[in-house]
């Protein structure tokens, strides 16, 4: 082996070193290449020359590779949606060719030079990788794990949703506790717990992983869906500013929307009979698909709003075909029904303004449903990881103003004696308990629903409690069915599966139309 340096003032910047042929090699030997001997060919994309690449022997990375976790796992926070590429650009020192110039052009490149790397085309590019797939295949895939992700949480609202009604109408009708706005205050305010139980669910997924690494993680992706949802676009620019002060508005209007809509309820429970808060208070899905035209930009179809029209129908024959009172809970909290039929008479006035307070409520609650998902929900195309994560994580951001901000009437109706504030005790005390986690964990199930298919789905979803909680008094108490009660059931349940059907149309649609637009984008850019 030999060394030999360049003299000072030359304009090489290299040190030469050149190995002799082995002797034990078999074969004979052959001229070595001095630009092969002198350094591997460079790595393109992975590290930088020294001087840039290294602060004080430690090597440099850029703030996409500091961000980037997601190329860590693909599952448990959804992170890879935007992959990098594998050959990402640097500052071009790493590709510097290490003979100079004149050396090239004196000869001293051997005889067997290869070329440069940087020339041959890159093993995996973006365009190459997608056309491996098949667009088709990957559609059906994403829409198969969003509505296994939705029939789970649809599931889990439906069970939580049964448990609150019953707990919430023995708390009212049996104990006598009916304090309406605190119920509601306590029932919001449990959203805050959505968010740090979701994390311990995602933390125990991934126990072994070092906590500093699992936490920049899950900030990664809130922060970054965050930044989907106020551009409503899956392609987040690197200067995106800070997602903060937009959630923070929108966490208020949403938040304020929901109070009056769920307010109007409580104040509506004592004026009017139960089946007409029933029956006024479901129809907010047929409010929810009306918003969803021009705020959602949906189309108006035929199948979907006959959808609509039988639930509604379903639900009025629920609420007006049986002597008893029908036994349903409000979205917000609280419950009506499941009292002797003495409950139906009500005076004229009251009652009459009782509806139209509740009629407010129900136009209000369906606006709430399409604000939230327009406003608070990522774009179409997101995974469903990101959608549920990030539903939960704004489902407690309302749970959190409510705590914060929205105790204020409680000292105001206290001292008008609107509503005299008092805590529940005994049995009262530990069933509210109950009745309020169970209502958090519907409200965040439902948040995911939405933000997975429509408002318009999920409301209709949640009419289906109306039968089930005639089931389980039924299994409960022994008292059957009233026919009432099963062919108004039976007119939700048909009207919820034909809506499903039409919202998979739909999607279907969606995803062939943008195949085609992909199809025509390639076929461009190849005749370009």
């Amino acid at each position: 082996m030999s060394h030999r340096s360049h003299p000072p003032g030359s304009n090489a910047q290299h040190t030469v070193v050149t190995f002799a042929p082995n002797s034990w090699s078999p074969g004979p030997s052959r001229p070595v290449s001095r630009t092969a001997s002198r350094a591997p060919p460079p790595e393109p994309a992975i590290a930088s020359s020294k001087p840039n690449g290294y602060t004080n022997g430690r090597a440099k990375t850029s703030r996409r590779d500091e961000e980037d976790f997601s190329d860590l796992d693909s599952e448990e926070d959804e992170m890879g949606d935007r992959r990098p590429p594998l050959h990402r650009p640097t500052d071009g020192r790493s590709h510097q060719p290490l003979l100079h110039k004149d050396d090239e052009e004196r000869g001293r490149t051997g005889y067997d030079a290869s070329p440069d790397p940087l020339d041959r085309p890159p093993l995996f590019s973006r365009r190459s990788t997608m056309r491996s797939r098949s667009p088709d295949t990957q559609a059906k895939l994403a829409t198969r794990k969003k509505y296994t992700y939705a029939a789970f949480f649809l599931g889990l609202s439906l069970v939580s949703f049964v448990v609150q009604t019953e707990t919430a109408v023995y708390i009212q009708h049996e104990l006598g506790w009916n304090k309406a706005y605190c119920m509601l205050y306590f029932t919001h305010g449990s959203w805050s717990l959505l968010w740090p139980f979701q994390l311990l669910i995602l933390r125990l997924q991934k126990w072994k992983m070092p906590w500093e690494t699992f936490w920049r993680r899950h900030v990664y992706l809130v922060r970054t869906t965050a930044q989907m949802v106020e551009t409503q676009d899956l392609l987040v620019p690197r200067n995106q500013h800070s997602p903060i002060p937009y959630i923070l508005r929108t966490t208020a209007f949403v938040t304020c929307a929901l109070t009056v809509a769920g307010g109007s309820w409580y104040v509506a429970v004592n004026m009017t009979s139960p089946s007409d808060l029933t029956a006024i208070y479901n129809c907010s899905a047929f409010f929810a698909y009306a918003f969803s035209v021009p705020l959602l930009k949906d189309k108006i179809r035929f199948d979907k709003s006959f959808a609509v029209i039988v639930a509604i129908i379903g639900v009025l024959v629920v609420a007006y075909g049986d002597a008893k009172p029908t036994k349903h809970g409000g979205k917000s909290g609280g419950s009506v029904g499941g009292g002797p039929p003495d409950d139906e008479t009500k005076e004229a006035s009251t009652r009459v303004l009782g509806n139209l307070i509740i009629g407010v409520g129900s136009v209000l609650y369906g606006l709430y449903e399409v604000l939230y998902k327009k406003l608070a929900c990522p774009p179409e195309g997101c995974t469903p990881g990101r959608g549920m994560i990030f539903a939960n994580t704004f489902g407690s951001l309302i749970g959190t103003f409510t705590l914060t901000v929205l105790w204020i009437p409680l000292p105001i109706l206290h001292w008008t004696g609107l509503e005299t504030f008092e805590l529940p005790h005994g049995e009262a005390a530990w069933l509210l308990a109950i009745s309020v986690l169970a209502n958090a964990v519907f409200s965040g199930s439902f948040l995911v629903l939405i933000s997975l298919t429509s408002p318009v789905l999920s409301s209709v979803a949640a009419l289906l409690t109306i039968f089930l909680v005639a089931i389980v008094d039924w299994l409960w108490t022994g008292v059957p069915l009233s026919p009432a009660a099963i062919l108004g059931g039976l007119l939700i349940i048909a009207a919820f599966v034909l809506l499903t059907w039409s919202t998979y149309r739909e999607m279907a649609e969606d995803r062939r139309k943008r195949e085609i637009d992909l199809s025509e984008s390639d076929t461009d850019r190849d005749d370009d």
